[in-house]
């Protein structure tokens, strides 16, 4: 660019073209010229409408999340204890709004709640995966939205995973591999080595090497601090080779010689959080909120995310290219779904119509078979009924026939009685 100009004089000449007094008017100076304006533009356009990030705390109950956060921004959130009495793992969710001068920041602190308290752990990671894939498929709906609203979004795709390890000093856990695979691909995972001051310095050397072995056994990819930025790279290159940090967090303000400092006071000494001979507390502060935090997130939205993102759309039948390896337009995909969806629609409808003509023609059958079942017993009991009334006739004509005939023989015997009475009483008058 060209230099800049102190000031600009302007002359004014008269008609003998004799010169006189300058009048000299001092222009400000602008700082900068041209389009090397725009980063400071895009710097204050981002202090403006403020940053976001988000972090996902994974470990177990008592291992120190809570009191890590609270180090890491040096604010006392003040949540509660968990307990260790949960059925099944849960995730806690809670979002600030931090001012550091004039730069705000929306932070959002997802935390496990019951990790690695129950007996069966088989499914304990469940609760986290499908966390994860609930922002991303937010995200994505958002997207495919006909009006968007982006400005007015709040994305909660996890920016980064602490992963805290417990300080056995042997190796990791089987949950621990398990999560760790399940989640690598769809996060940036931080391994933390969670109260390190537990750990002799030897004995926590040889622990970092061991869990470094066993993802590397069990293909877990962790986090990788980016080395192509000239100036973060010997940073970020040696960050690399301190995974996991070994942390330990502390409100605490401890007396150090003259001077006050966050740490732990112990009988044989004080842990300093912030003294990098004793914890990686430190160098953890600088990777997420000074060095890396743009790139985790932009690690999420281009490889996590997009990964995700790919998976869906190809699980919904979208492809790049065409039968013949040529490129094919989201609109020709769009019809050629609408087409296969309508015809798949027409199918199922021709289905159901015959299905349900089928059943139809069997419930037909079954009543014509059921009314001729109801007719024969009807002719059954009808012949039956007339059977019992035959008998029944039969019955009274042979009653009518023996009252008849006792009728004759009561008259018989009637008649014979008093001709013997007639002759008694005859009997008795010869005698007199």
């Amino acid at each position: 660019m060209a230099e800049k100009p102190a000031c600009v004089s302007s002359q004014i000449p008269n008609d003998e073209d004799t010169p006189k007094e300058e009048n000299i008017r001092c222009l400000p100076l602008l700082d900068h010229f041209g389009f090397e304006c725009l980063p400071h533009q895009l710097v204050n356009r981002s202090i403006q409408q403020g940053f976001t990030f988000n972090i996902l705390c994974v470990g177990e109950t008592g291992i120190g999340k809570s009191t890590l956060i609270d180090t890491l921004f040096n604010t006392n959130f003040k949540e509660q204890k968990s307990s260790h009495f949960y059925s099944h793992v849960g995730l806690k969710i809670h979002t600030y709004e931090l001012q550091e001068t004039n730069v705000q920041l929306k932070l959002t602190v997802v935390k496990t709640v019951g990790y690695g308290d129950q007996i069966n752990k088989e499914a304990s990671y469940k609760p986290i995966v499908d966390y994860i894939d609930a922002q991303f498929e937010a995200y994505l709906q958002e997207e495919l939205k006909i009006k968007r609203s982006y400005f007015n979004y709040h994305d909660s795709r996890i920016h980064v995973c602490l992963y805290f390890i417990s300080p056995t000093g042997h190796s990791l856990k089987s949950l621990d591999l398990l999560t760790m695979k399940k989640i690598d691909s769809k996060v940036n995972i931080v391994p933390l080595i969670a109260k390190a001051d537990t750990i002799s310095k030897n004995d926590l050397q040889k622990f970092k090497a061991k869990i470094m072995n066993e993802l590397a056994e069990n293909s877990i990819q962790i986090y990788q601090c980016p080395v192509d930025d000239e100036t973060i790279a010997q940073m970020n290159s040696s960050m690399n080779e301190h995974f996991p940090l070994a942390v330990v967090g502390s409100m605490e303000e401890v007396k150090v010689g003259k001077r006050m400092v966050r740490g732990r006071q112990y009988p044989w000494g004080v842990l300093q959080v912030e003294n990098e001979s004793h914890c990686d507390f430190v160098k953890l502060r600088d990777m997420l909120l000074c060095t890396n935090m743009e790139d985790l997130k932009e690690q999420t939205h281009t490889r996590h995310y997009e990964q995700y993102r790919c998976y869906r759309l190809r699980k919904m039948g979208f492809t790049d290219v065409g039968p013949d390896n040529q490129p094919i337009s989201f609109q020709e995909i769009y019809e050629a779904k609408r087409q296969e969806f309508h015809e798949q629609c027409q199918r199922e409808e021709e289905q159901l119509k015959q299905r349900f003509m089928q059943r139809i023609k069997e419930k037909e059958a079954t009543f014509k078979e059921a009314e001729k079942e109801l007719q024969d017993k009807f002719e059954h009991l009808k012949r039956v009924q007339q059977e019992e009334t035959l008998k029944l006739e039969e019955e009274r004509r042979k009653l009518d026939e023996e009252i008849i005939e006792f009728y004759k023989m009561r008259a018989a015997s009637e008649s014979l009685q008093t001709q013997t009475c007639s002759n008694v009483k005859k009997d008795k008058e010869r005698k007199k």
